[in-house]
């Protein structure tokens, strides 16, 4: 196979699109700019992205997309009120939003069509910040090779965003004027106007540590999980068996943890060999039965009842 021979390319993310093949010539363009669905190979040629995701690379993009949908919920419970009727519809809307935003984000995204996308392969964490590896050969012209390395795990993201936003500002206004009869006009839309905070805070926290969360997110979910699981065992005041069977809201939420954890455990081993990684998942009930089984040493309910008058 005959390749025309140029210099080699400088920096760490440049690299040789091909212009012309022809049987075994192969002909490539000046050193630069990969384009957008492929990456740069050992020997600095630019190779379309033909791989499918690893279960890890799916379980970032679950942890995205679980974080506006998480959001929705908590700012809904905390805007609709005890005596609204209408909380269980905006939840059951907002996974209705999210779920339709990712089926629409997968079959737009290459290949078009099908619920399934090429990818590149994470090397590195600077596959996520190419802008910062530009070369400056003297030190004076920089060569521009800024390019998705990871692609699509890093603009995904976004198109799903945006598609979240869309489907919310569609649906979420005519449901919340139909049903939330409970609430006042200033408090129906509450939970809407903090959508429109938190998705771009989302947006920004993708763009700027998208990389970072891609290796902290088991973490992120474990620590989180059992943070608020305990919060808000202490804050219902759950302190035996009987006080969390009580209320089938409470047994939910519990499940909805256990949930987490399982999905932080299966991240942080990879599941890579699952005759051993999978007795973990007995883990998951631990910190609820430690909890239960402290609390009556600690008793929430008497720190809470302190703290509220004030001593």
């Amino acid at each position: 196979m005959a390749v025309d021979i140029q210099p080699a390319c400088l920096g760490l993310y440049c690299g040789k699109t091909l212009l012309f093949k022809n049987g075994s010539t192969e002909i490539y363009g000046e050193c630069g700019v990969c384009p957008r669905g492929q990456r740069t190979n050992a020997q600095k040629y630019c190779q379309p992205c033909t791989e499918s995701p690893e279960l890890y690379d799916w379980l970032y993009l679950g942890f995205m997309a679980m974080l506006p949908l998480v959001l929705h919920w908590f700012f809904i419970e905390w805007y609709s009120g005890k005596k609204s009727s209408s909380a269980l519809f905006q939840h059951i809307t907002a996974l209705f939003e999210c779920s339709v935003a990712a089926v629409i984000t997968l079959l737009v995204s290459d290949p078009v069509g099908v619920l399934h996308i090429r990818s590149c392969r994470v090397l590195m964490l600077s596959d996520w910040y190419t802008m910062l590896y530009n070369p400056s050969p003297d030190y004076v012209t920089t060569v521009h090779c800024t390019h998705e390395a990871v692609y699509p795990l890093y603009t995904i993201v976004f198109i799903y965003y945006a598609f979240c936003l869309v489907l919310m500002m569609l649906l979420r206004p005519l449901l919340v004027k139909k049903i939330a009869c409970g609430l006042g006009k200033s408090d129906r839309f509450k939970s809407i106007y903090a959508a429109l905070y938190f998705f771009p805070i989302l947006t920004v926290l993708q763009a700027v540590g998208g990389g970072l969360l891609y290796y902290a997110f088991p973490y992120i979910i474990l620590v989180l999980s059992l943070v608020t699981l305990a919060v808000y065992m202490s804050a219902s005041e759950i302190e035996n068996c009987y006080d969390l069977l009580v209320r089938k809201k409470r047994l939910i939420v519990l499940f909805s943890h256990w949930l987490l954890h399982a999905y932080g455990i299966i991240s942080i081993s990879r599941v890579d060999k699952l005759e051993q990684d999978l007795p973990l998942l007995a883990l998951v009930p631990t910190p609820a039965l430690f909890y239960l089984f402290t609390a009556k040493f600690t008793e929430p309910s008497r720190i809470l009842s302190e703290g509220a008058n004030g001593h």
